[in-house]
């Protein structure tokens, strides 16, 4: 064998070790760009992951915005399917991810004001919340100020009607036989007399008035000559046994009522009631028999 096969040969044999160590130095490149390539693939899966969670979160928040909840809706599903996509894409499909990695900034851009519309809307929903709390407290506070100004009035209506009321004093009571003497005989008892004080009351309006008297017998029973008899009382008309009429100028004044009997009276105890001006102004128990 010739020096020039021997140098053909030896150069032949560099030559192809040299392409050996260049391909086993491309393979080895080769390899970690695919392993880098698989990692990037793997960190963009999660950061789409921790988007579709962010979504979920807003999700369950209460939004008072439909358009708004309906644009969030539509961009979570969007979020779902590039996810998807991700995940089936071969990693050596580098143009594809990158553009899904382009898709991933829109979304998160698109999300911030999203976020911000969220934000916002709390704040004002917020604000709302404690305004209306506000008022409603006002609202209740004014209220009670209004009951309790009603409660005032109606007692102090009260007390002024009390004190423009007739009073009745110095009751008695007096059974009287035919010839109109007293007697202490149940028997010869055939009417009642009362004899009673109108006490002074400078705030009462002067004027005619009547006074209505009724008898309660033991029984609780209404003692009446006729059942028409009646006078108006507390939106109603009630029965009375007795009436008189009189002139009242504020000043005392003294008077006498009778009640005639058509039978023997029982024993026990009685009630003579006096009404005026629509009020009860006296009620005095009286007793017949021992």
């Amino acid at each position: 064998m010739n020096k020039k096969i021997k140098y053909l040969i030896i150069l032949l044999v560099v030559a192809v070790a040299a392409l050996c160590g260049l391909l086993f130095f491309q393979h080895s490149q080769m390899n970690e760009m695919v392993e880098q390539m698989a990692f990037e693939k793997e960190q963009l899966e999660e950061e789409y992951e921790d988007l579709v969670i962010q979504f979920d979160g807003y999700q369950n928040i209460e939004i008072k915005n439909d358009s708004l909840q309906d644009r969030l809706a539509k961009e979570q599903q969007r979020v779902q399917d590039l996810l998807e996509e991700l995940r089936i894409t071969k990693v050596t499909n580098a143009r594809r991810i990158a553009e899904l990695k382009k898709e991933l900034a829109t979304v998160r851009t698109i999300m911030k004001g999203y976020v911000a519309q969220i934000d916002s809307l709390n704040r004002t929903n917020k604000q709302l919340t404690e305004e209306n709390i506000r008022v409603k407290d006002q609202y209740h506070t004014v209220s009670r100020q209004a009951e309790q100004l009603k409660q005032e009035k109606t007692q102090l209506t009260e007390v002024v009607n009390r004190a423009s009321m007739l009073e009745i004093r110095d009751f008695e009571f007096l059974p009287l036989n035919k010839r109109d003497h007293k007697t202490r005989y149940i028997g010869q008892t055939v009417k009642f007399q009362f004899n009673y004080t109108i006490a002074k009351n400078i705030t009462c309006s002067p004027g005619i008035k009547i006074l209505y008297l009724r008898v309660i017998n033991p029984q609780g029973e209404l003692m009446q000559k006729d059942t028409t008899m009646r006078f108006p009382f507390e939106s109603g008309l009630i029965g009375y046994s007795s009436a008189r009429e009189f002139e009242y100028s504020g000043e005392e004044q003294t008077g006498t009522m009778y009640f005639p009997l058509t039978a023997e009276p029982d024993k026990g105890i009685y009630n003579a009631e006096f009404f005026a001006d629509g009020n009860l102004i006296g009620t005095f128990p009286f007793r017949i028999g021992k």
